[in-house]
């Protein structure tokens, strides 16, 4: 998220609808309240500046219809400035955990105490869900003992800890596979099935 670059114009699209849209909100000049805020806190820790930006987002109000923008955005500054180099942090997930009459307080400092406790909250949920991912991979990694080196089943297991769930269609793109090739790799690693559908059938690790 470059910092010196004014965004585009926001607004510059069909005409909204008057029935969905409030006409007189100037998406443009909020976006632009908000790209000042950011400019005038470079200076500070970036976890006091990922609270104050989302503080800021939702005071601002930036978008009408897109108010999880705000936190992707502000995730993607933690990215960028190195405390989660790796990974876009989930603040809506840590927001989610903070009592919204904290994150709405009157109080300035109050709500931005709340988006701190968020950001620590995103984090822990981060560190959970490592961890689940470690023990499901090591568990996983039994089943490819005495493997021959040219199994396909370690491939699949490291597309199954990169993605949400994978599908039949998938793992024959990614390991270059036949559909009943694919299925016996599945059945080996005795993934749960997520859909509960026959003819689109997609798994994951729980």
């Amino acid at each position: 998220m470059p910092e010196t670059e004014k965004p585009a114009s926001v607004t510059g699209r069909q005409p909204q609808n008057g029935l969905v849209y409030d006409l007189d909100w100037d998406e443009d000049a909020r976006l632009a309240e908000w790209q000042d805020v950011i400019a005038d806190r470079r200076e500070l820790p970036t976890v006091l500046r990922a609270a104050i930006l989302l503080e800021a987002w939702s005071e601002i109000d930036v978008l009408q219809h897109a108010a999880w923008l705000g936190p992707l955005l502000v995730a993607a500054l933690l990215r960028q400035e190195g405390p989660a180099a790796g990974h876009l942090a989930c603040l809506h997930l840590g927001a989610k955990n903070i009592p919204r009459e904290r994150r709405r307080a009157r109080s300035r400092s109050d709500r931005l105490l709340a988006f701190v406790d968020a950001i620590q909250e995103a984090a822990l949920a981060g560190l959970k869900e490592h961890d689940r991912l470690v023990l499901a991979k090591s568990q996983m990694e039994r089943r490819l003992r005495e493997r021959r080196a040219s199994s396909k089943l370690s491939d699949l297991v490291e597309l199954v800890l990169s993605r949400p769930i994978v599908a039949t269609g998938m793992i024959q793109e990614t390991l270059k596979v036949s559909k009943q090739g694919a299925l016996n790799l599945v059945g080996e690693l005795s993934l749960r099935e997520m859909t509960g559908r026959g003819r689109f059938r997609a798994w994951g690790i729980l």
